[in-house]
Formats: C-alpha cells, sequence, structure tokens
C-alpha cells in the first residue's frame, strides 16, 4: 500500500505545472465592489445581448491575432436546455468552430452587463490559449503514466490508468484558469466592460482556496489576476 501511495504521489507531481510565479504572490482583499441585486430575466437577457454583440468580435480579432490556423468564429449563445445549472462552457463544433455556451440558469444569476462580458471572455480566452487541446494532452499523458505505475506497484492497470487519467487533466485547470482570467480581462477591457466590476461572479462561488489538485484557483488569487491586468493596461476600476 505504501508503494501504491510513493506512485500516486510522483504521479501526481509528474505532470503539476508550476503556476506562473507572479500569479501567487498577491492576495488582495477579497471584496470587489457590491454587483447589485439580481436583473430581472429579459433585462438580463438584454444584457447577454449587449455584451455578445462586444465581446464576440473583439475575441476574433484577439483570436486572429494570437492563433495560427485555429477557427476564430465564435458563436456565442444560451443554452435552455441545463434547467437550473448555473455554467457557462466552451467547446468545438465538428468544424472546429468554438461554441461559447451559457446556461439560462447563469445568465439569470446576472447582477450587470460586466459579469457576462467577463465570462465570456474568459471562455474566449480557453479557446485562444489552446486549453482544450493541452487538456486532453495532459490526460493522455497522465493515463501512460497511470498505465505504467500500476506495472511497478503490481495492481490492475486499467484502475490506475483512469486515474492517471484523472489527476492528469487536472493538474493544468488551475493556470488554465488563471491564464484565461487574465486574457478574458483584457478582452473585456478592451470591449469596454470593467473585469473588475465583472468579478462579482465569483463572490458568489464557494472559494475553492488553494487544495492540491483542486479544480480551480484560489478566489483571490484569480482577482489577482484580473486586478494586475487592467492595471497593465492603464486601468484603475
Amino acid at each position: 500500500m505504501r508503494k501504491l501511495g510513493l506512485v500516486l504521489t510522483a504521479l501526481a507531481l509528474a505532470g503539476c505545472e508550476p503556476l506562473p510565479q507572479q500569479e501567487v504572490t498577491q492576495r488582495p482583499p477579497m471584496q470587489v465592489s457590491d454587483p447589485g441585486p439580481k436583473l430581472s430575466p429579459s433585462a438580463a437577457r438584454s444584457a447577454f445581448n449587449a455584451a455578445q454583440s462586444r465581446i464576440e468580435p473583439v475575441a476574433e480579432r484577439v483570436c486572429r491575432e494570437r492563433t495560427r490556423g485555429s477557427n476564430c468564429d465564435f458563436l456565442i449563445s444560451i443554452d435552455t436546455s441545463q434547467g437550473n445549472i448555473a455554467n457557462a462552457y466552451q467547446s468545438r463544433d465538428s468544424r472546429g468552430r468554438p461554441i461559447i455556451r451559457f446556461t439560462t440558469a447563469l445568465v439569470n444569476d446576472a447582477r450587470n452587463t460586466d459579469e457576462l462580458a467577463f465570462v465570456m471572455g474568459h471562455e474566449a480566452a480557453h479557446h485562444i490559449l489552446g486549453h482544450l487541446d493541452r487538456q486532453a494532452q495532459s490526460a493522455t499523458a497522465g493515463a501512460l503514466l497511470g498505465g505504467i505505475a500500476a506495472s511497478i506497484a503490481g495492481i490492475d492497470p486499467e484502475t490506475l490508468t483512469d486515474v492517471g487519467a484523472g489527476l492528469g487533466g487536472r493538474v493544468y485547470s488551475k493556470s488554465h484558469e488563471l491564464e484565461a482570467d487574465s486574457l478574458g480581462a483584457e478582452i473585456a477591457i478592451t470591449a469596454g466592460y470593467d473585469p473588475v466590476k465583472g468579478l462579482g461572479f465569483f463572490q458568489r462561488l464557494p472559494d475553492p482556496g488553494d487544495r492540491f489538485l483542486g479544480s480551480h484557483p484560489a478566489n483571490a488569487d484569480r482577482i489577482a489576476v484580473v486586478r494586475r491586468k487592467a492595471a497593465q493596461m492603464g486601468r484603475s476600476f
């Protein structure tokens, strides 16, 4: 059992990508400005449409400037099929077109247009930065390491391969989220929105803290990244 524990520890550390030092040295107070009450459903839909009309062309321009051969024709829409699940996600269709979807519950939870604009910029940034491909690669590498570790520990290789894939797919997610926060803030600012005000969305999420192999960074680190990007762009929100 001790051997297995050592193998799993080595497997986790083998896939870890350290966060850039500047991303974790500052931990400002968690509070940002009061985002205000929820918008009405009709006002939330209008805010979504307004943010989409300004974020989408900026995201497409940044995508063309920073990638080679990527499909930069973003489709940003509302997914009405997921009931009360508040979520936003980025994917690609069969032709490689980047798709950004907000569930109705997330749109209806908005307090202002800046929140919606920042989340749109964040999801677009995942595509621009190639995170889907990098995540898939890390999961594949984790599965391979899991298979090797299984042979060393003398246990069922299929079980540990699954564990390795899970670890491989998660160890990069914190750095991915911080990278997307930074570029997403840049996109939002360029489109005329205040990403610091948009951070009010994070105050309504449970803070994951800094758990080992947690899927998201601590909220304070995310806020620090966005504030730093705003300062770099000469904006003091």
